[in-house]
């Protein structure tokens, strides 16, 4: 690999950046509100889930309760 000077690689850092395409407000809003909204699903879920399996163990242990 070739070495570059810092002065290059910032150059070539900024060119880069320059090609990204940046989301807008609204898409990150957007995306964020999803996010939270599939955390929580994904959390019941698991709630759900685990409130089941911790039930059938202890039926199965005839710890009751």
């Amino acid at each position: 690999m070739a070495k570059i000077s810092p002065i290059e690689f910032v150059q070539q850092v900024r060119r880069e950046v320059a090609r990204v395409t940046w989301p807008s407000r609204r898409e990150t809003a957007t995306t964020t509100v999803m996010v939270f909204i599939f955390v929580a699903i994904a959390a019941l879920f698991f709630f759900v889930v685990d409130q089941i399996l911790s039930v059938a163990v202890r039926a199965v242990l005839g710890l009751g309760g």
